[in-house]
């Protein structure tokens, strides 16, 4: 499924998730996080009602993820990831325009999430879609143990 950026943008899909995804996405979260979400976990938020969870889909499969939650018109993004043979190809940037377009649109003025302090791509393009460092939360991820970065993009 290895393509070349051009390509993929002419092919990515980003759409609603469905509960059907679910397997395949868990094993998206299983090579991305130390602690994953599990399968039954990841399929609950196609029916979340306080929530918007995005797919985008290659060739006719799940390869990302990214989705929030709305707390009063906050938006606090809880999941963003991408296969790992995908990943700096745009998918994450797509995903996230898409989310924070879809976000604004049902009236939130405000997103927030927590990142590994180590992750640098992820913080990178964070900040290029507005996000900016608010403080760190001490030991917040396991392992390893490691201080997440607070970052809050405010409308």
């Amino acid at each position: 499924m290895k393509a070349e950026p051009n390509e993929m943008k002419d092919k990515l899909r980003i759409r609603k998730m469905l509960a059907s995804d679910a397997e395949e996405l868990a094993k998206i979260e299983k090579e991305a996080f130390s602690m994953p979400w599990s399968k039954k976990a990841i399929s609950e938020l196609a029916d979340i009602q306080y929530g918007i969870y995005l797919t985008a889909e290659y060739e006719g499969s799940p390869v990302g993820l990214a989705g929030l939650k709305n707390a009063a018109g906050e938006g606090e993004i809880d999941k963003v990831m991408v296969k790992k043979d995908l990943r700096r190809m745009g998918i994450a940037d797509a995903l996230l325009s898409e989310l924070i377009r879809t976000g604004d649109a049902e009236g939130i003025s405000a997103y927030t999430l927590e990142v590994r302090v180590s992750n640098a791509p992820a913080i990178g393009l964070y900040e290029k879609h507005g996000f900016v460092s608010e403080g760190v939360r001490p030991g917040f991820y396991d392992a390893p143990k490691e201080d997440a970065l607070i970052m809050w993009k405010r409308n």
